[in-house]
């Protein structure tokens, strides 16, 4: 009996490329998790020495389990052209312009780095923000809590606003406040349960982007309309808290949660961020097709200054 030997070159060959193509499904997809903070520094991504934040020690962990490989910094100075093409994702919990040392002191990004990392995004690059990412880059005349906080900018909004898809208005005091689910077909969203509302800093929102399809909305009638120092940040319509769309070719996903630790830890929200993580990595599909105006049709209605 003859026998085939596997060395032969037809095998190898085949093997060979069997074995490139099973390494190259494996190789995992890469994420830089960008938390400087030019403005406030929240506890969840503030290091201790050189000890990770609570967000990265969980992002470690997510990743480790879900084949993403996350790179950590709070240096603007790693958006080199070179280093943005390294990466499949971008993900941001950031506050203030970025391409100012501001509050932590970290070095910005150059303002020619930041339409290149935009550029990116519109080119085919996946983004996630968390929390305080729409509480980055505010439009003109919005700073430092002025009226223009509570009017929406439309084509006057910053490029980043427009990529992201929101911008932060204001929060009143943590409370459980209930979210809506919209769309249990979209990755994660499914792990929703109907009467999810967990203890946040719920932010207000606006300059919604045209094509949204929302996922989770807030419901603004289970919300403290009087709440401390900013007392009708929530006496609006309900809004979307959590929504997907598309800047370009890039996919964008973003959510108002993830201010306290302890919704880090929530499996709910894990599975949400996991969710829009893998969508943004091209993982999984979704229809994203654009819901705002059938399911938040007076989400423009901003609450009073």
């Amino acid at each position: 009996m003859k026998l085939i030997r596997l060395t032969s070159p037809v095998v190898a060959s085949a093997l060979a490329l069997a074995l490139s193509t099973a390494a190259a499904l494996a190789a995992p997809k890469k994420v830089l998790f960008f938390s400087k903070s030019s403005g406030y520094e929240h506890s969840a991504i503030k290091r201790n020495g050189d000890a990770p934040s609570f967000a990265e020690k969980t992002l470690t962990q997510l990743g480790a389990s879900n084949n993403i490989e996350f790179t950590f910094s709070k240096d603007g100075t790693i958006f080199t052209p070179e280093n943005i093409a390294k990466f499949d994702a971008f993900m941001f919990y950031t506050t203030g312009d970025l391409t100012e040392a501001g509050t932590d002191k970290n070095p910005p990004m150059t303002k020619e780095a930041k339409a290149a990392f935009l550029e990116a995004i519109h080119n085919g690059k996946g983004f996630v923000g968390v929390h305080s990412a729409s509480d980055t880059f505010h439009s003109p005349g919005n700073r430092d809590y002025g009226a223009g906080r509570h009017e929406n900018d439309g084509d006057k909004a910053d490029p980043y606003i427009k990529m992201l898809g929101a911008e932060f208005i204001v929060h009143g005091s943590q409370q459980k406040a209930h979210q809506i689910v919209v769309d249990k077909s979209f990755p994660g969203i499914s792990a929703v349960p109907d009467d999810f509302g967990p203890l946040e800093e719920w932010y207000s929102l606006k300059d919604f982007a045209p094509n949204l399809h929302v996922l989770l909305m807030q419901d603004t009638s289970t919300m403290d309309h009087a709440s401390d120092g900013n007392k009708r940040a929530y006496d609006r319509p309900n809004y979307p808290s959590t929504f997907a769309h598309m800047y370009g070719e890039g996919r964008v996903f973003y959510s108002s949660m993830g201010h306290r630790d302890d919704v880090w830890t929530n499996p709910v929200f894990q599975q949400v961020l996991l969710g829009g993580l893998n969508w943004a990595l091209h993982n999984v599909d979704a229809d994203v097709s654009p819901n705002l105006e059938k399911v938040a049709p007076q989400a423009r209605m901003l609450p009073p200054r």
